[in-house]
């Protein structure tokens, strides 16, 4: 690998997150206006957002697996194409149920993103830029976060309704396609495909599904990791999708001046990660992973109290980054987990700890604010927090003795 093969990877797959979690959250920012049109609670937006966060659940591990045994870049073609689909399919959805369907196909596009891109990757960086390619690679995903509320912000002050949030992604996600499509297939056969001798031998049978599934469970480590990206990922939701309302039904923003502060936290965020692939590189992921859960905890319940006051509300800007900065912590932490010929299938298991997050995170907050407040999500946030801190320091204990070395190989 050359360096400028290197960089043409990790900015086509950094490029790629940014269009996945655009698409992610793009009914995050307008949820209380989709919920008024087509006449739902802000819990029914959720389950929909869910029902996505379902889909991409189920088809890990099968994405995954077509990952490791036949093509990254055909799992990354089908992700982008399907994906531009569902978005345009949400953008006109008619009624609730259209809503529902048109999340589910867009389920399908964002569930292959990461079984390609994390062995991409891997395959493509070298060992002392790992942890680095990792931060720019969850540097794209905290912008794509940010692009629907910017999008959101600018809309609502030119009077356009929900629609043109939704289309404007939609159309900043099918150029991406556009270009990103032929470079992809210009990439050296050894990165975009699996290995000779790492390909199965034979057809895939019903009990090495078996065997295969078994050995994840059995893997204390990898669990842990899922474990923690099911909490993580359920906090981060909360904080995406709900924060304009806790700004605006808590401190009293205009909903405007709510998404534009969100979207500024999420570039914050952004910039955080970068902050986390260096640290992790120098000082190792456990320390990482250890400061961004304590200070997620400790800002989660500050504006949960909804008493700070307005001059103070910029701390909600690093509020995102404290998950963020410890998320290339975590991937190489599943990276040094292991084998080469396993990536695929571990990340898309750790990766099924995220969507499982936001799958239930969405309507299961939604829910908790309809009946209670907005105040009280937010405090189950801080709990989250506190939980991924006690479980990352069990899996630092007993789990990966290399996870405090910045240097360790993969697979120690």
């Amino acid at each position: 690998m050359t360096d400028t093969q290197e960089r043409r990877v990790v900015g086509l797959v950094a490029g790629s997150h940014v269009v996945n979690h655009a698409y992610l959250v793009a009914l995050a920012p307008v949820i209380g206006a989709v919920a008024a049109e087509f006449d739902v609670s802000i819990a029914a937006v959720g389950l929909a957002i869910g029902v996505q966060g379902g889909v991409v659940t189920l088809l890990q591990l099968p994405f995954g697996y077509l990952s490791d045994t036949k093509s990254r870049t055909l799992v990354l073609a089908i992700s982008l194409v399907v994906g531009t689909l569902g978005i345009v399919a949400t953008a006109f959805a008619p009624t609730y149920r259209w809503l529902l369907v048109s999340q589910a196909l867009l389920g399908v596009g964002i569930a292959g993103h990461h079984p390609a891109h994390y062995p991409l990757l891997a395959t493509a960086s070298s060992e002392t830029n790992r942890g680095r390619a990792y931060s720019l690679h969850a540097l794209g995903g905290s912008l794509g976060f940010a692009v629907p509320y910017a999008i959101a912000a600018g809309t609502d002050f030119l009077g356009f309704d929900w629609r043109w949030v939704i289309g404007i992604v939609a159309v900043l996600g099918a150029g991406f396609a556009l270009v990103a499509l032929p470079v992809a297939r210009g990439f050296a056969p050894r990165i975009a495909r699996p290995a000779t001798p790492e390909q199965p031998s034979s057809r895939p049978s019903l009990a090495g599904v078996r065997r295969g599934a078994l050995a994840l469970v059995k893997s204390s480590g990898l669990m842990g990791l899922a474990l923690l990206s099911f909490l993580t990922s359920a906090a981060a939701w909360c904080i995406r999708t709900y924060s304009p309302q806790l700004l605006s039904d808590g401190y009293g923003l205009a909903p405007g001046t709510a998404n534009l502060l969100v979207s500024g936290m999420l570039v914050t965020g952004a910039g955080m990660i970068l902050l986390g692939g260096t640290l992790t590189d120098r000082i190792g992921p456990g320390d990482v992973a250890l400061g961004g859960y304590a200070a997620l905890a400790g800002l989660a319940a500050l504006l949960a109290s909804g008493s700070l006051p307005l001059a103070l509300l910029v701390l909600v800007l690093p509020f995102s980054g404290t998950i963020s900065v410890s998320r290339p912590a975590r991937s190489t932490l599943a990276d040094r987990l292991s084998e080469r010929s396993d990536l695929g299938k571990n990340f898309a298991v750790v990766t099924i700890g995220i969507s499982l997050g936001g799958a239930i995170a969405p309507p299961a907050f939604g829910a908790l604010i309809d009946l209670g407040s907005v105040e009280a999500a937010f405090g189950v946030v801080a709990v989250l927090g506190v939980v991924s801190l006690g479980l990352t320091q069990w899996l630092l204990g007993h789990v990966d003795g290399s996870a405090r070395d910045p240097e360790a190989a993969a697979s120690d």
